[in-house]
């Protein structure tokens, strides 16, 4: 995102932000940071079960890696956390504790580059990777300085404080991690006025911290960019990046109804569940159900035989199942029936789509 982009983005009115954007509800986001809250929760002894009330979302579902939530959903979320936690410098808290291996696939290809100004590019193009709630940039400041930009999404101010402190906190620590602990940011910037626990941002940033900021962002000096990483191997890097672009495409924005169906779909296909009965779990009227996936331009058929058609294949590659097995996995109680609802998926018989894959 441009800077410019950034800006026109932060003089948003509170009265333009009153109304739903409807990419607040597209279900593209990793849950990355709602199950390093909930973790949180449990390392305290709270239970988050109660966050995820009619969100069409569970506490065990976000542990999935398949699994996408909506911006609206992870702000939900996020907001009760705030609530029950009742830790101002809940966003530092969280960020601190996240390591490489938080940032999964991401992880290995920044730990696997050839200098630190490497990795930081890529993990700024694939920041989506790891769920992050807002978007993010880098600019060269001058001769000496680069900076790593946020930009809130959809006017997003009252959690800002918060997705603040857990990316940039988590950057640091990551960053600290991949060249060591002697980094300190030559300052941090951010738009927001200074909270009360102000000074927990100098304990864990060590550098000037400005608030009230015309940016949210944090500088580093440009001699850490060709700071070699003991990490490099070409090969896993390219590999690992091109598992998470990969990652990237296959995000693509759908209505949180959407992914709230396919859920539940995934949970219960061996009872083959009816439009009906994910309508009443899901607290809708068959009707509305319909509506709403009809406003997403999808139909509860389609998203069906697409849910069943991807668990066939991975239970195909993975060879442990026979085809009328895997049917039976399915909800099909007879094998020809699944042989011709595959093809018909396919184009091709599931013996045919096992060769292929071995």
């Amino acid at each position: 995102m441009s800077q410019a982009a950034g800006m026109q983005v932060s003089r948003l009115t509170p009265s333009s932000v009153a109304e739903p954007d409807p990419r607040a509800l597209a279900a593209d986001i990793p849950p990355n940071v709602l199950v390093h809250l909930t973790e949180l929760a449990a390392r305290r002894g709270l239970s988050s079960d109660a966050w995820f009330a009619g969100l069409g979302l569970t506490r065990q579902q976000i542990n999935d890696p398949s699994v996408r939530v909506s911006y609206r959903q992870a702000r939900t979320l996020i907001g009760r956390g705030l609530k029950v936690l009742r830790d101002p410098a809940l966003g530092l808290v969280v960020g601190s504790n996240e390591t490489i291996g938080s940032f999964g696939l991401l992880g290995l290809a920044m730990m696997t580059s050839r200098n630190f100004g490497e990795a930081m590019s890529v993990g700024i193009e694939n920041h989506k990777v790891c769920g992050s709630l807002l978007d993010v940039d880098f600019a060269v400041l001058d001769a000496q300085t680069v900076a790593v930009q946020a930009w809130p999404r959809f006017g997003e101010i009252e959690l800002l404080p918060f997705l603040c402190e857990e990316l940039f906190s988590s950057s640091l620590a990551i960053a600290r991690e991949l060249v060591g602990p002697k980094l300190v940011p030559v300052r941090m910037e951010l738009t927001y006025p200074a909270p009360a626990y102000a000074n927990e941002y100098a304990r864990i940033f060590r550098c000037e911290v400005l608030f009230g900021a015309q940016y949210n962002r944090i500088l580093v000096d440009t001699g850490w960019l060709a700071h070699p990483l003991p990490g490099y191997n070409p090969l896993t890097s390219r590999q690992a990046l091109a598992l998470c672009q990969q990652q990237l495409r296959g995000n693509a924005s759908h209505d949180e109804i959407v992914g709230s169906v396919e859920r539940l779909l995934r949970s219960q296909l061996r009872e083959h569940p009816r439009l009906t009965e994910v309508a009443r779990t899901l607290h809708l009227s068959e009707r509305s159900l319909r509506r709403r996936l009809a406003d997403s331009g999808r139909i509860f058929r389609e998203i069906h035989d697409r849910v069943r058609a991807e668990r066939a294949l991975e239970l195909l590659h993975a060879g442990q199942l026979s085809v009328a097995e895997i049917g039976n996995e399915l909800g099909f109680s007879d094998p020809r029936e699944f042989r011709r609802a595959f093809k018909r998926w396919t184009g091709m018989p599931p013996q045919s789509a096992r060769r292929s894959m071995s």
